[in-house]
């Protein structure tokens, strides 16, 4: 029976473990065994070919220590050899190449199940991006839907230049052209506003994590929420303005002889060339930027100062101990009245801030090209024939359509999360 003696220094540190092993040269098999068993360890045994008769050949001494409750972490290894013992022979070279071919296994299967976690997340992240679009495209579907007439009436003053007063526009267009006539334009509107809405709730989220990323706070600041909104409208706005400016020109006066979307969008390019799809951009960048912060800012503002109040904790708590017992609407963090009130705030403050922007960008994008001006020029020419109340003609009809069309619109996107749980 091979000579046998284990050896139990102090710990290395804390944590740490170390031991050691008096093993029989001649046991081959046991040196292949033990390095087997532990394939996340480095170890070395030494040898020599001449030792005295009865002593042990070589010592494999061996630390490990314990980190975060991970297990056992390799730590330092070496041969601590007899006094007599200063050589190496085959069998250690070979336990050693052994030990190389378990470790290059290990790294291996290591490298695969990265691979394999990596495709994982990234797989992941592509279905949470498609759900956080679709949240957002159902509440602008929705939203617009419910507020298509008050848009109608919005357009009417801005395009048509309408002086009679609301209820006025609102018997003609019924008389005229029936109850239809308030959601005249609404499937064009929501093919604007769904990919639109979708893009600038997904890169609100993404911007305003990628801040708070870089800063490493705990929470996002109002500052970073207003840069993360800004950006957000600018990069809804740069891809979706065409299906607005379209939109636009099927409104005004004319606009119906062109034929729809398609025949609209094919005589603008023929006639003005591609780039007429984005006329206004500008100043639709101008005021989307302004926009989006005040927007998202504001109900992010709101939101965060109720759930850090007394009862915004209670709450949240509750919603913990309920899990997934609740349904949808009692899984709003701030309940279906505040999500509603404190999307209207956000949608009101927004538009009053930047409504002279939406004057100055529809004039835009009624000009043909032999009459058309820049922004600055058009917005001298409105406050020239009309004053400055002409920058905000339209306001009450478009803060109406604002109420619910934000409201609804914010309650639906948080609503969409739950449902398809959007992380």
């Amino acid at each position: 029976m091979p000579w046998l003696e284990m050896w139990l220094p102090p710990a290395a540190g804390e944590g740490a473990v170390a031991a050691g092993l008096f093993l029989d040269a001649g046991d081959a098999a046991a040196h292949g065994a033990l390095l087997a068993a532990m394939p996340g360890c480095s170890v070395s045994f030494g040898t020599r070919s001449r030792r005295r008769r009865g002593a042990p050949p070589g010592f494999l001494s061996l630390t490990m220590s314990v980190k975060g409750g991970r297990g056992f972490v390799p730590g330092s290894v070496g041969l601590l050899a007899g006094a007599e013992e200063k050589g190496g022979t085959e069998e250690a070279e070979a336990l050693v190449a052994g030990k190389k071919a378990v470790e290059e296994v290990a790294v291996a299967e290591g490298n695969a199940l990265l691979l394999q976690e990596k495709d994982a997340r990234a797989g992941a992240g592509a279905l949470n991006m498609t759900k956080h679009l679709w949240a957002g495209a159902v509440a602008a579907m929705v939203s617009r839907t419910v507020v298509a007439p008050l848009e109608r009436l919005k357009l009417e003053y801005i395009v048509r230049g309408e002086q009679r007063n609301l209820f006025e526009l609102m018997h003609a267009i019924a008389t005229t052209q029936g109850l239809k006539g308030f959601w005249k334009g609404n499937f064009v509107n929501i093919l604007r506003t769904a990919p639109f809405k979708a893009v600038n709730f997904y890169a609100y989220d993404t911007y305003r994590k990628q801040l708070l990323k870089w800063s490493g706070n705990e929470e996002t600041t109002n500052f970073e929420r207003f840069i993360a909104g800004a950006f957000a409208g600018v990069t809804a706005t740069l891809m979706c303005i065409p299906m607005d400016t379209i939109r636009t020109r099927m409104v005004a006066p004319g606009g119906e002889a062109l034929g729809g979307v398609i025949g609209v969008a094919r005589h603008m390019i023929q006639t003005e060339g591609f780039f007429s799809l984005y006329k206004g951009l500008v100043p639709s960048l101008i005021s989307m930027a302004p926009s989006g912060a005040v927007f998202y800012g504001v109900y992010d503002i709101l939101k965060m100062a109720y759930l850090h109040s007394p009862e915004g904790k209670k709450r949240v708590s509750m919603m913990k101990q309920q899990k997934q017992e609740a349904n949808a609407l009692d899984q709003l963090e701030l309940g279906t009245v505040r999500t509603l009130l404190y999307g209207a705030i956000a949608g009101c403050c927004a538009e009053a801030a930047t409504y002279p922007f939406e004057v100055v960008r529809r004039q835009l994008q009624m000009q043909v090209k032999a009459t058309r001006m820049n922004a600055f020029a058009t917005c001298l020419k409105i406050v020239d024939q009309g004053g400055v109340p002409a920058l905000y003609a339209g306001l009450i009809p478009s803060l109406l359509q604002v109420l619910p069309s934000a409201s609804i619109s914010y309650f639906v996107y948080e609503l969409m999360k739950i449902v398809l749980k959007v992380e």
